[in-house]
């Protein structure tokens, strides 16, 4: 019995290590000397450059007044041929001034060019359910998601053109950032999880969009189960599952305005980890070993984020009944007792100005809390449904 738990207990601190640590850091040696762009000839590309595909930008839009003029302002300045794209924001049931807004915006000087159209859903429906009803009616090359609390770098259009030059690029998202990020904790997080997608694009695709801006070939968007969670990462792993790429490219930018409260940043982690469970369930095929670099990515990104909360839970309660058999383990259970420790007290104090790298745990073991939570809702939420 005590060498089952050793080698359990054991089996939990190298999972922990090897998906903070060993995975990026092997992700890197596989990567280091791939290209992020397509490997086009610089011919093809310039002639891709010359025939910009038509483009369909959707925004799902509920009770977004604070930002939707400035997303539009955003939109006019785009540097892409105004009679090859067009703007459709759908109004999911909004019960605020967002289409009155919106259609305002659309008048001012320099938006009057956009090729754009409001439309009003009377019930808020939800955004795969906007997305299943506008996308399959749509005959544009080339569909664009974008949130309204997003705005998108300038030439952010033009890349993507150029990416999808490559036919077998189905998807394309970008580098995100925070303008007012919440923390430096949450800002070194999304720049770490940045360089990941980076670097899973350069070995084969990127483990799931966001959902702030991404694009997708028309003819490979499939509509989604009413009770999809996270759509980006659905829509992204439908293109893998078809045979195409998903691919980052850090030359189109994607800035957040939106700063989420501490409250609604933990009930928007504990949905995204609900979504993670959920697209493991749905595409445990991915982690068959014929899709290689994805398979990879996927059970050492996703799938073990998915059950990273037990893993650390296994390896702190191994180390506390272990602790007087070996000095080791005695060690490792001060360790770990200490950090969650600091945690409990970064919550208490809520200090004004705290370390950075206290932030940084505080932010990545609450992330842990609020998927385990996400999960379990999860299971239980979908054991009442059946």
């Amino acid at each position: 019995m005590l060498i089952i738990l050793i080698i359990l207990t054991i089996t939990c601190m190298l999972l922990i290590i090897y998906h903070h640590v060993g995975y990026p850091l092997l992700l890197k040696k596989l990567t280091e000397h791939s290209s992020v762009q397509s490997a086009l000839p610089t011919k093809k590309r310039h002639a891709c450059a010359l025939t910009p595909v038509s483009i369909t930008l959707v925004i799902p839009a509920y009770n977004e007044q604070q930002y939707i003029a400035e997303k539009i302002r955003n939109l006019a300045i785009l540097d892409y041929p105004p009679e090859l794209l067009k703007v459709i924001i759908a109004c999911d049931g909004c019960h605020d001034k967002t289409a009155q807004i919106a259609r305002q915006t659309i008048t001012e000087f320099g938006c009057q060019s956009l090729n754009i159209e409001i439309i009003e859903f009377a019930h808020n429906c939800g955004k795969v359910a906007i997305i299943n009803t506008l996308l399959p009616q749509l005959t544009t090359d080339i569909i664009a998601m974008s949130d309204v609390s997003a705005l998108i770098s300038i030439d952010a259009l033009i890349q993507a053109n150029l990416a999808f030059c490559d036919q077998q690029v189905g998807l394309v998202t970008g580098h995100y950032l925070l303008a007012n990020p919440g923390s430096r904790g949450e800002q070194t997080y999304w720049q770490y999880q940045s360089d990941i997608k980076q670097r899973e694009a350069q070995l084969s695709s990127i483990i799931g969009a966001h959902g702030a801006f991404y694009l997708i070939r028309r003819e490979l968007f499939l509509p989604l189960a009413r009770n999809t969670i996270n759509d980006d990462f659905v829509i992204a792993m439908a293109v893998v599952e078809q045979g195409y790429r998903a691919i980052y490219d850090p030359t189109i930018n994607t800035i957040e305005l939106e700063q989420a409260t501490n409250k609604l940043e933990l009930r928007r982690r504990q949905r995204i980890a609900a979504g993670n469970l959920q697209q493991l369930i749905r595409f445990k095929g991915l982690l068959m070993p014929k899709y290689r670099g994805v398979a990879f990515s996927f059970a050492s990104g996703k799938a073990l984020r998915v059950f990273m909360p037990l893993v650390l839970i296994g390896a702190w309660l191994g180390s506390l009944l272990l602790c007087y058999t070996n000095p080791f383990f005695a060690l490792t259970a001060l360790l770990q007792t200490l950090l969650y420790l600091s945690v409990i007290i970064y919550c208490l104090l809520k200090p004004s100005h705290p370390n950075q790298i206290w932030q940084t745990i505080y932010y990545v073991v609450s992330g842990y809390y609020a998927n385990l939570i996400g999960c379990i809702r999860y299971v239980f939420h979908s054991q009442c449904r059946q």
